[in-house]
């Protein structure tokens, strides 16, 4: 595919399409006018291909005329053209191709290694989603470079190290998702991120500031206390107050019954005791047989 020059959108989501896509290109300058390419829910393994993010050109520099349409005599078609992308979480159906519309979506396979630096020079890339995978290392600060970006998803990798500063650049940004990660370090909260709300972060336990409910260290920017600390604390006064005040219950249990045992061992059961456990009214009695009154007998007088 790397010989068709005028290929403009690529679409093979949903597949079981397998393979490495970092090997060297066949191609000086493969995929040139490519402005949507969708390999999402696959099996691609590897690294990211960033030979072709360098030769992504219709991704770099783009101006917007007026209508914002495709207008060369070729690609009139293009300004047509029906499909179903993933944008911003959501499936949405496309009638028409803008060229100023740009998006990657290599979601859902197994690709590993980095993001590479060179993912930066698409600075006309409007949605990037490389969520689901099994990417290392940190986010590359290169994407602030990426000026008009809408949407970026780097959810469910194995990413680390901190939230870049740069990413506050990105003015234009709608949803970000950078839950199910291992990010550590304190939230940027310029522009755009003073929007985004917790779930755009939950699952990086080493994250600290708004929106989270965990404090940084003013000086170095890292928690103030562990995760699992604050875990157990708030599992415990869910589960009942902690393991302290139940064993201060059970030693009390304890010791009101051995002295209600020794005050019926020495004095029997009094009234008070009884009307104390079974309310007050309650009558009990030593025998069970009820006492009779003998009725006298009528005189019978003489006539």
């Amino acid at each position: 595919m790397e010989a068709l020059p005028e290929l403009r959108v690529l679409v093979l989501k949903s597949n079981k399409f397998d393979g490495n896509m970092s090997l060297a290109s066949r191609s000086d300058l493969p995929f040139q006018k490519l402005q949507v390419l969708d390999i999402s829910d696959n099996e691609f393994v590897g690294s990211l291909p960033q030979t072709y993010f360098k030769n992504f050109r219709a991704m770099m520099d783009v101006k917007e005329n007026k209508t914002g349409l495709i207008t060369s005599d070729d690609d009139t078609f293009l300004g047509f053209v029906e499909m179903t992308v993933t944008l911003k979480g959501l499936d949405q159906l496309l009638k028409r191709l803008l060229k100023t519309f740009t998006t990657i979506d290599l979601s859902s396979n197994n690709f590993s290694g980095s993001i590479p630096d060179s993912i930066g020079n698409l600075n006309s890339l409007r949605y990037l989603n490389l969520s689901h995978n099994n990417l290392m290392g940190h986010i590359p600060a290169s994407l602030g470079n990426i000026s008009v970006l809408e949407s970026l998803d780097l959810s469910w990798n194995k990413l680390d190290g901190g939230i870049p500063s740069e990413l506050t650049r990105l003015t234009f940004l709608a949803k970000l998702n950078l839950s199910m990660n291992d990010l550590a370090g304190q939230i940027p909260q310029s522009n755009q991120f003073s929007t985004f709300e917790n779930d755009s972060y939950v699952g990086n336990l080493r994250l600290c500031g708004v929106p989270l409910t965990r404090k940084c260290n003013e000086e170095n920017g890292q928690r103030m206390q562990p995760e699992e600390e604050e875990e157990d604390d708030e599992y415990g006064f869910i589960d009942g107050f902690g393991w302290k005040s139940v064993v201060m219950g059970y030693g009390s249990g304890i010791i009101v019954g051995i002295g209600i045992g020794c005050c019926i061992i020495r004095f029997g059961r009094p009234r008070w005791l009884v009307e104390f456990f079974f309310g007050v009214g309650y009558t009990y009695k030593k025998n069970k047989k009820k006492k009779t009154r003998k009725r006298a007998t009528p005189i019978q007088r003489r006539s």
